[in-house]
């Protein structure tokens, strides 16, 4: 194994599914397909995971497959987040739910970046892929945040994100001139395959995912991938075990060294995963 696919002996990056659901039924989601339990992680359960990890330097996502918005201890979250100097706190939301006043809260609990996803210019081109929101309420709570961050004494990047889909193509230009000069970042970004969808195949190469990013369902358990909707690659529960003893233990690393090789077919749930197709790797096929 090359020092290129060496495993760090913590992660850098933690998602906590602190609930189940979203605001919207997006047709190329599949968030709607889960019908795990909880609803809701335990408060005892998202605090273990932040006190077992804490002086890490950890970069925490509370969101998995879900709208972070839609669980109102969110700004809670984000404070016990930051009690560690060390600690950032960042966010992926449709920005349906921001409201005024979970804006200031999410400020004054020092989220240092909120991603936001819109993948339109238009309301027209909006209602075909965010079903379920309304485009200039969206478009209204995320310029006032904005505003709100820039009167505050605390930063937080703010970032516009469009998944680059056919129906949105003919209005990106406009979409990045607009929003680059608004908010820190506009970016269009590629549409993911989800693992085990239909039509999608497995590339033999390995997998850079979970190299330093470990995720969280409700119910405590951590699974391989984010990606991973149904369970298929279970690493273990923070209720019975550590953060670092399951990063650290014997599932993970057997994974590791599989993906390593590019030997996907190998895990159930990478079996049917096509990510990074088109990234090159030394030593694996183009």
């Amino acid at each position: 194994m090359t020092n290129k696919f060496r495993y760090p002996k913590q992660p850098r990056f933690i998602q906590i599914e602190t609930i189940i659901g979203c605001d919207a039924q997006c047709p190329f989601c599949p968030q709607r397909l889960i019908d795990r339990q909880p609803p809701r992680m335990p408060d005892r359960t998202w605090k273990k995971i932040i006190d077992d990890t804490r002086g890490l330097g950890i970069t925490y996502r509370p969101f998995l497959q879900n709208e972070a918005l839609i669980d109102r201890r969110l700004p809670e979250i984000v404070s016990y987040i930051k009690q560690d100097p060390t600690a950032h706190a960042e966010l992926n939301t449709n920005g349906n739910a921001l409201t005024e006043d979970t804006a200031r809260a999410l400020i004054e609990a020092g989220i240092d970046l909120v991603r936001f996803s819109v993948d339109a210019f238009s309301e027209e081109t909006y209602k075909l892929d965010r079903v379920g929101l309304d485009y200039h309420r969206v478009v209204e709570n995320i310029e006032r945040f904005v505003d709100m961050v820039a009167d505050s004494n605390h930063h937080a990047v703010t970032e516009m994100r469009m998944i680059d889909m056919e129906s949105n193509r003919h209005e990106q230009q406009d979409y990045l001139q607009y929003w680059s000069k608004r908010v820190d970042r506009a970016l269009i970004v590629p549409m993911y395959n989800w693992p085990w969808s239909e039509g999608v195949e497995m590339v033999p190469k390995p997998c850079l995912k979970m190299r330093e990013e470990m995720f969280f369902y409700s119910d405590g358990r951590a699974v391989l991938c984010c990606w991973d909707i149904a369970g298929r690659a279970v690493l273990g529960n923070v209720n019975a075990s550590s953060v670092l003893d399951i990063w650290n233990g014997e599932i993970k690393q057997r994974y590791n060294d599989i993906l390593s090789r590019g030997e996907r077919d190998k895990i159930l749930l990478c079996s049917k995963c096509d990510a990074y197709r088109d990234r090159h790797f030394e030593g694996f096929d183009n």
